[in-house]
């Protein structure tokens, strides 16, 4: 061939390569819920112990089945196509690596119940390891891999196993499925209290007996406000830490007084590390085996409190604040492999922040900032962490932090095909002055953008109170299908959101109406002043729980919005606080209950302000929801209606505080769109 020839040739291929990417770039499209049904969803990477390959979860959504699958997958910790590694048609999760890393364990409900299984790196048939009668919750291996640490449900009055099957099967065989209770928190989040107790075992290897190490009335992990795993084996396989509370105000909703306790493999003593009376969770012990580090909150009684890092030593018998003069809250932590260092990150301005702490120096310093990162995991040689990192327009994937050059490569890309089909504009930071504060937001633009048109301005209000939006791919708050239809959208991390300071969290309680909402209400006249393409005459807003909180207030105060949407909103304090679970939660908030502090109630509960409810909104509420109940939704809904607001009734019978299942999910996106459009596309 000669060069004129393959000259040509080449000017060819060129020339076909540009035709066909812009013809890919033509056929991009916005996102709709078909495609979104789609995305696969990356969690729990788990780097093998010679540091050369992860073990991740994916999970799909099926329309067709109407439900996720969750199968296991390997790839090259240099990154790589993720292969299938442990597959079925049930739920398979949590992958552990045995310390030698000839093994993979997994939880799977394969077998009926969830249950620990395991399956040979060489290949093979995964093997059932566990037959707890109340399945399994969580594991972890020991560093000798002669046993596992292993929680489950168990009715602390059975002395064995084999009563609490015995139990179960009565339980589930009788006709009568009434209940009687004694003491508070009866429910939480989705279910019934049925008489169990979550409790670390004991698992040998060998054939013997599970052995319960924390025996009685109480939980562990706990109920609530817990950490990522909430126990922990020292490096020499004979102390073993864990959290619960056993303090009285628990069964009274107050106690947010989860302790670190410490035992021995032989569970024959159990004693209390901690005296704080406020939150102690996650603890982590140093490969060396010296230090015992967890965190821990300052205030009894409030669960959005800073989490500081707590290093226990455990020569010296003295606990060390490292973090104390940080004004961020941690949000999960790893030990370096030589026990000299701790990388832990923390939210910041809708986004995190990695650092690393020195504990021989008390030395904290910045790693990394600028990117949505969690799944802290670090390899051998302590010169790379991995995690997930995600953003507004661009689902979690595996990527790699080089600590030397501070250099991050991603490393998996599980969703490179769909997502090259669609347009996705990035989030946008805007600030704005209010309250004598400068307060953050993140703006997103709709696909296929044009700055000569106008567009719709729809605010997203997100829930906690003490949450905030960052910079993520929220998988039911997905603010590009939000933005999707044409809609500029806004997210305002009001005065209450995290990450900005502690002081800045903390000015929420107390006001639940007042700064967050002249906070929202002074965000519209920043945006529509800052921002010529968008429409001032169209103005939407919709949130969930303290978001749908908010909804419910904005009706009440004032009529510039077109049209709301309100999803498991707060209605009625009052009547709230008697039916909710977490009772520690609107004492805190509201100063105090409704007898002892009605003023408060009255003053920012939306059922206070009915008569001035003006805007078409949209109620959205389900049966299992016992954080935010029912009926907060059928009171708002029946106010509306009963003042001859155009409004509209969303009701899930099996869905809790958030809708879950592919079908519902797709019923939520079409009725929460029509209705926006029927208001905002007139």
């Amino acid at each position: 061939m000669t060069r004129k020839i393959f000259q040509s040739l080449m000017v060819i291929v060129i020339g076909l390569g540009l035709v066909f990417t812009l013809a890919q770039a033509q056929t991009k499209k916005a996102l709709t819920f078909e495609d979104f049904i789609k995305i696969k969803r990356v969690s729990d990477p788990q780097l093998s112990p010679d540091g050369k390959q992860l073990a991740l979860v994916i999970t799909s959504l099926s329309l067709e089945t109407n439900r996720g699958n969750s199968d296991i997958y390997l790839v090259p910790a240099g990154g790589g196509q993720p292969l299938p590694f442990v597959f079925s048609p049930a739920a398979d999760f949590f992958p552990r690596w045995s310390p030698d890393g000839k093994n993979l364990a997994f939880i799977s409900s394969r077998g009926g119940s969830p249950q620990v299984w395991v399956i040979p790196l060489s290949g093979g048939e995964p093997r059932k390891l566990t037959d707890f009668p109340g399945g399994v919750g969580s594991f972890s291996w020991s560093k000798s891999g002669r046993f596992l640490l292993v929680t489950s449900s168990v009715f602390p009055d059975c002395p064995d196993l084999e009563a609490n099957r015995r139990r179960f099967e009565q339980q589930e065989n009788s006709r009568v499925k009434a209940r009687i209770y004694d003491h508070l928190l009866f429910r939480h989040w989705n279910s019934w209290f049925d008489g169990t107790r979550s409790h670390l075992f004991l698992f040998p290897l060998d054939g013997g007996q599970p052995l319960d190490l924390t025996p009685g009335d109480y939980d562990t992990p706990p109920i609530a406000l817990g950490g990522e795993l909430d126990f922990s084996l020292a490096p020499d396989d004979k102390e073993i830490s864990f959290v619960r509370n056993i303090d009285p105000e628990l069964k009274l909703g107050l106690g947010t007084n989860n302790d670190i306790f410490l035992t021995t493999t032989e569970g024959k003593a159990i004693d209390k590390l901690t005296v704080s009376r406020a939150n102690d969770i996650d603890p982590k012990y140093s490969p060396d085996g010296r230090y015992l580090a967890y965190r821990a909150m300052a205030r009894p009684g409030f669960e959005a409190d800073k989490l500081d890092l707590i290093i226990f030593d455990r020569q010296k018998k003295a606990f060390s604040n490292l973090t104390d003069k940080l004004d961020y809250s941690l949000s999960e932590f790893v030990w370096a492999p030589n026990s000299q260092a701790v990388y832990f990150l923390c939210e910041e301005k809708a986004r995190t922040a990695l650092f690393k702490l020195t504990p021989a120096g008390g030395k904290i310093e910045k790693i990394l900032e600028g990117h949505y990162l969690s799944s802290l995991r670090i390899s051998p040689d302590g010169r790379t962490i991995y995690a997930l990192k995600q953003s507004l327009n661009h689902p979690g994937e595996v990527y790699a932090l080089d600590l030397a050059t501070k250099k991050l490569k991603q490393l998996t890309a599980v969703n490179a095909e769909l997502l090259a089909t669609l347009e996705m504009n990035p989030a946008e930071d805007f600030w704005f002055e209010s309250e004598g504060d400068r307060v953050h937001g993140l703006l997103l633009k709709p696909p296929f953008f044009d700055p000569n048109k106008k567009y719709p301005l729809l605010m997203l209000i997100h829930g906690g109170p003490q949450g905030a939006w960052g910079d993520s791919f929220h998988y039911r708050w997905n603010a590009q299908m939000f933005a999707a239809p044409g809609y500029v959208v806004a997210m305002v991390n009001f005065h209450g959101s995290t990450g900005y300071g502690q002081a800045f969290t903390d000015s929420i309680s107390g006001d639940w109406g007042g700064k967050p909402y002249r906070d929202i209400i002074k965000a519209v006249g920043y945006l529509h002043g800052s921002y010529p393409f968008i429409d001032q005459n169209k103005l939407g807003a919709a949130g969930a729980s303290y978001g749908g909180y908010m909804i419910d207030w904005i009706a009440g105060q004032t009529d510039i919005f077109d049209c709301l949407v309100s999803h498991s909103g707060v209605f009625d304090l009052r009547s709230e606080y008697g039916a909710t679970e977490e009772l520690w939660f609107p004492e805190w908030e509201y100063r105090g209950t409704p007898w002892t502090n009605p003023e408060m109630y009255q003053k920012f509960s939306p059922s206070s302000y009915v008569q001035n409810f003006k805007t078409p909104t949209l109620v959205v509420h389900s049966a299992n929801d016992f954080r935010v109940p029912l009926e907060q939704g059928l009171q708002f809904f029946t106010s509306l209606q009963r003042m001859g607001v155009p409004s509209r009734l969303l009701y899930f019978p099996d869905e809790d505080h958030f809708v879950q299942k592919p079908l519902n999910a797709q019923l939520w996106w079409k009725t929460v769109l029509e209705w926006l459009a029927t208001y905002l596309k007139k």
